[in-house]
């Protein structure tokens, strides 16, 4: 039943969360036969079955006319002027395009009629190309006071790995942005730092699956766009909160034996501010989060058992004491009607201590004989800083853009290992520090058309990182010698994108292209004894996008989109200098990693009615040089079980679904929605080389299966201004690299109460109420098979309020 009822209502659900975009409409009337001007002409709006007026406008001097914030929606246009032929046209709106260019329209006896322009409709969670899911972090009352991570868990196709990864539809290839910008805060290539991003205030997330040209082409699951909040109203307004939590209430399965074992009934404090002030031409923004907590970021429980008849279980929990504080802020100037600046910078630093002491027991007989105390203290820190210039000109919607970004991370992290056992008794030290330095320079231009809009743009990246390594090995150390002190690594990225997008009254087609030249190169350290070479190579790729919409009535429509994406291997995954959490389960990079390349493919539908709506998509995706982690023994020590978890490219792959999204109104007080995302990976078999810690050969069996996830929540609106959500999340058994992923559930509740007429909210979340939310896979590989299950803290229950100013 556990397996079943999450899927089952799935299919009886139906989604809500609309929300209405405005427009903006404009144009020049002309006398048809002088083309002078028409200044004072009326320009009127009626609704289009009724034919009733509800807004117009007169034109200026120049015979132009400018009409703002117009809901979405089919009107009729009638444009007039004494002694001229009243010129009518039919023109609808719905969200495809915000800014709508109905160029000069002549007015004359003799005039013929423009072509009709028209968009569609009402706007749900989807936007009007079927690409764009969009997501208001206030409706998510259930995971409400945690972080980014905790409220992307019941969105639509996503789930996570165990390293905190955010898979999109089955892959953890994601781009995530910040209000739009790639920074160090989130990685340049796969995303990184989700869970330790508080939500509080941020306003909405989107999720992108088939971006268009303008964006950049990494990322082939999609697109993550976290949007902070960003008051426009004039004076001080905002709010302010507080943040209170338990987690670990609970253990999924018993300790190891040791003195320390891991943390539970974590508490969490996370205060909030969200400032805005406007006037006149000056706009001042400020948002600040705190966390101060106790936390168990991994729990892991890895048996391994030999085919020489050997089991051995180990567990490594991560027992965190952290505190970070994320500042981010600036100013919006109107220097002019026509030209702004924005001037925006943020500051994040983080430092926390992880404590472990893990036991490795011998299951044969039940003793342990080796064990390690692990500590590991690491300062990261962020700094982005970005100036961004706006032109529009006179036609709305018609902007010149330009933004130039400077973006820092710094790692310094510290383990300390202690082994006392009958192999050895010894202290082992090792030190990383890498700071990233990014310079980026781009530049936007866009212009509205009478039927669609144009889009051209410019970048260049510029990427440093250099790593140093420090060891201070201990009697008979386990640390790998011959690693070397220092790796430096660097990547240039020239990009430039044009997108053109067409739209009519039965269809719309976007187009663009995005070319990209890369520059890499990876420099190690003389001494590295496992890798000769330095790596360096260049590449030039070219990246279509196309997208073709249908509109089969007012309330359907069809999307087919084609895309050309890649992912390119970030310095984590690159890394020779291996993470050392746990010695006989050892994360390394891989220098000689090579970008992958995905073809995708999808076909979307929307149904809309009056209180609900339906979304529907297929896609394909044709992944070539995929890169993961690989399991592979490492023999070469008699004393130690070492498997080595290595990155490596493991050649083609596929990645096929289907995404469903249904909501429903049942009354005006209680609201439903559900999500249904099936996928199957094809992993191709496969055979290469390793390097570390020296060369042998792995090979990867060719392995389809099916996995699936389920989502479904429920939202009441009680008396005495009550609201409260219901969530349930079920994810699949799914095939991974040399096994599988088991199931896993998870149960979250929310609770919202407005306070002195809507001025502030007083909340309640408690996530994975029954601590069933962990993971757990089974591996097998030539010499052992693993089980990994990994009980990290999924259950947190907290109390929030937040004031709005």
């Amino acid at each position: 039943m556990q397996r079943i009822l999450p899927l089952l209502l799935v299919f009886i659900s139906f989604s809500a969360l609309f929300s209405q975009e405005k427009i903006t409409l404009n144009g020049q009337l002309l006398d048809a036969e002088t083309q002078e001007a028409l200044p004072f002409a009326n320009v009127a709006v009626h609704n289009f079955e009724s034919n009733i007026l509800i807004t117009g406008t007169i034109t200026d001097a120049r015979g132009r006319f400018e009409i703002l914030e117009m809901s979405v929606g089919k009107y009729r246009l009638y444009f007039s002027y004494l002694g001229y032929k009243t010129v009518e046209q039919t023109f609808t709106a719905g969200g495809l395009n915000t800014f709508f260019d109905l160029g000069k329209i002549q007015l004359a006896p003799s005039t013929e009629n423009l072509e009709e322009v028209e968009v569609f409709g009402k706007q749900a969670t989807t936007n009007a190309d079927l690409n764009k899911k969009l997501f208001s972090l206030e409706d998510n009352i259930a995971q409400s006071g945690g972080s980014v991570l905790d409220a992307m868990k019941t969105l639509p196709g996503v789930t996570f790995d165990q390293d905190g990864k955010v898979i999109l539809r089955g892959s953890d290839k994601v781009v995530v942005l910040i209000d739009g910008k790639q920074s160090s805060l989130t990685g340049f290539g796969n995303q990184k730092g989700l869970a330790n991003i508080p939500a509080s205030n941020i306003e909405k997330i989107e999720i992108i699956n088939n971006p268009s040209a303008k964006y950049d082409a990494n990322g082939f699951a999609g697109i993550v766009n976290i949007i902070y909040k960003k008051e426009k109203q004039t004076g001080l307004n905002g709010d302010v909160g507080l943040s209170f939590g338990l987690g670990a209430l609970g253990k999924r399965t018993y300790d190891t034996p040791t003195d320390l074992g891991s943390f539970s009934t974590n508490p969490k404090l996370i205060p909030s501010v969200n400032l805005n002030y406007k006037k006149d031409k000056i706009n001042y923004f400020l948002q600040s989060e705190f966390i101060l907590q106790e936390a168990l970021p991994n729990n892991e429980f890895t048996t391994r058992n030999y085919d020489d008849g050997r089991n051995l279980i180990s567990q490594v929990p991560e027992n965190r004491k952290q505190f970070r504080a994320i500042i981010n802020g600036g100013i919006d100037y109107d220097l002019d009607e026509h030209n702004s600046f924005t001037f925006s910078g943020l500051y994040d630093r983080e430092k926390h201590i992880d404590t472990s002491q893990v036991a490795f027991i011998d299951l044969n007989t039940n003793s342990r004989n080796r064990f390690y105390n692990w500590r590991e203290e690491e300062v990261t820190r962020y700094i982005n800083a970005a100036v961004n210039y706006r032109h529009k000109f006179e036609q709305a919607g018609h902007t010149l853009s330009a933004n130039a970004q400077y973006t820092q991370g710094l790692e310094d992290e510290t383990y300390s290992l202690n082994d006392s056992s009958a192999v050895r008794i010894g202290r082992d030290k090792t030190n990383i520090r890498a700071i990233e330095n990014t310079t980026s320079l781009s530049s936007d231009y866009v212009r509205p058309l009478k039927s669609g809009r144009i889009e051209l743009g410019a970048k260049l990246r510029i990427r440093r990182l250099p790593v140093d390594y420090t060891i201070t090995p201990g009697n008979g150390s386990i640390i790998y010698p011959g690693l070397g002190t220092f790796s430096d690594w660097g990547e240039n990225l020239y990009a430039g994108y044009a997108n053109y997008l067409l739209e009519k009254e039965k269809f719309d087609v976007e187009a663009g292209l995005r070319a990209e030249q890369t520059d890499v190169f990876y420099n190690l350290d003389p001494v590295n004894a496992y890798y000769p070479d330095n790596d360096k190579y260049n590449y030039f790729e070219l990246f279509p996008s196309v997208r073709f919409t249908y509109k089969l009535n007012d309330n359907n429509k069809l999307s087919i989109f084609y895309n050309r994406r890649i992912d390119r291997p970030g310095e984590p995954e690159l890394r020779v200098f291996p993470k050392y959490d746990d010695p006989e389960l050892l994360k390394v990079g891989n220098p000689y990693l090579r970008p992958q390349f995905t073809d995708a493919f999808e076909i979307a539908h929307k149904y809309l009615w009056a209180n609900g709506s339906l979304f529907s998509a297929v896609y394909h995706r044709i992944i070539k040089d995929q890169y993961m982690r690989i399991f592979s023994i490492d023999d070469s020590n008699p004393d130690y079980d070492i498997v080595n978890r290595i990155y490596q490219n493991t050649g083609s792959a596929t990645n096929t679904g289907l995404e469903l999204l249904a909501s429903q109104d049942i009354t005006n007080d209680w609201k439903v929605s559900g999500t249904l995302n099936w996928y199957t990976n094809a992993i191709n078999a496969y055979s290469g080389n390793l390097l570390f810690p020296f060369e042998r050969t792995f090979d990867i069996q060719k392995s389809t299966a099916n996995a699936w996830d389920a989502k479904v929540s429920t939202e009441f609106d009680l008396p005495k201004s009550f609201t409260v959500q219901l969530t349930g999340i079920y994810y699949s058994d799914r095939n991974i690299p040399q096994g599988e992923e088991l199931a896993r559930s998870s149960f979250d509740l929310g609770i919202k109460k407005s306070l002195w007429n809507k001025k502030a909210d007083l909340t309640f979340s408690a996530s994975d109420i029954f601590n069933r939310f962990g993971i757990r896979q089974q591996l097998t590989n030539e010499g052992f098979t693993a089980q990994y299950q990994n009980y990290f803290e999924t259950q947190i229950f907290r109390l929030g309020f937040k004031y709005k100013i």
